[in-house]
């Protein structure tokens, strides 16, 4: 799967346990009528992806969606979701969109 849009926050890279497992957190403001915030994870040797990206970017991101059961001590089951980034690119469409927009507003006419 794949989500586009405008990144908002790119969070310092935590470390957890003694094996080193690393995870990257971002967060993506979609481009659609409806704009929705996403935190996506990036994790171990895909936490370097981010490196390359700013606040502001437009970009596309290769995700998949995981779930879980955890099991409470009363016994009742509590779900959870993530979504884990694993490829990120800048946006070209998105910007070449954005060039022409404003191209049109400079007001140079073609004559």
């Amino acid at each position: 799967m794949e989500v586009q849009g405008k990144i908002k926050l790119i969070k310092d890279e935590q470390t957890f346990g003694s094996n080193g497992f690393r995870k990257r957190e971002m967060v993506l403001t979609t481009s659609e009528q409806y704009p929705q915030e996403l935190l996506i994870e990036f994790i171990q040797d895909k936490c370097d992806l981010l490196s390359k990206y700013n606040v502001g970017e437009d970009v596309k991101i290769g995700i998949n969606l995981h779930g879980r059961e955890w099991i409470n001590p009363e016994g009742v089951a509590k779900y959870f979701n993530s979504i884990q980034g694993w490829r990120i690119e800048s946006d070209a469409s998105n910007i070449e969109v954005q060039a022409e927009e404003v191209k049109a507003d400079s007001g140079d006419l073609p004559f």
